[in-house]
């Protein structure tokens, strides 16, 4: 499996799986097209090495895309879409509109049927996009500590061996993995994170993740 991985996006995923992936013995580069940022993670994030997007995207044989919904097609331009060729990208983004939530239910700017994974597998038709990371809170991402349960991380992608290399990673952060098949599944996955937030908006809960029972 690939050891260097490329991390787009410098928020709290960004970084979070960037010290997961260093901690799990990878070589990482995290991007951000903002330099004050960058002075700053690269003074902060012990073992990683921070770059542009485009860097990052061109260190990486394996790459995550983290950043804000609204702005993923723009970072994957940003990024050189030459730099996504060929490459298993872990798609941890969600369509979050920017915009209050409701009675703790955020909105998304994806129409009913559609999903941001689509758009960014249209928009780089040569990268092998799975989607991952995307239903639970950046603390729990690496190694999640839930008393012993395993929790269920939902992927999809149209590409068998991208899902078997994040597969083999996710197995590696600790989690049971249920691939729920091409990208047409992504707007499923991704509404989960709408479920993961409403406890934590309505009643500051923010610790949980999902478990599929099978009989």
């Amino acid at each position: 499996m690939s050891k260097s991985i490329g991390v787009i996006g410098s928020g709290q995923v960004g970084q979070a799986l960037a010290l997961g992936f260093v901690k799990h013995g990878y070589s990482v580069m995290l991007g951000s097209n903002n330099p004050e940022k960058r002075k700053e993670l690269s003074e902060s994030l012990s073992g990683v090495t921070v770059g542009t997007f485009a860097e990052a995207a061109a260190f990486g044989s394996l790459l995550v895309l983290a950043v804000k919904g609204s702005n993923a097609i723009d970072a994957l331009n940003s990024a050189g879409l030459h730099n996504f060729s060929g490459k298993v990208v872990l798609d941890a983004n969600n369509p979050i509109e920017q915009v209050p939530p409701v009675d703790g239910v955020i909105q998304y700017f994806t129409q009913q049927n559609h999903s941001l994974m689509e758009q960014l597998q249209s928009a780089a038709p040569s990268a092998h996009f799975v989607k991952a990371f995307s239903c639970v809170g950046a603390p729990f991402m690496v190694n999640p500590d839930f008393g012993g349960i395993q929790p269920t991380m939902f992927i999809c992608g149209n590409d068998t061996t991208a899902k078997t290399k994040a597969t083999g990673i996710l197995h590696q952060f600790g989690w049971e993995v249920e691939d729920l098949g091409t990208v047409s599944a992504a707007g499923a996955i991704e509404s989960l994170a709408i479920l993961w937030c409403i406890p934590g908006f309505r009643e500051n809960r923010w610790v949980h993740a999902f478990k599929l029972l099978k009989g």
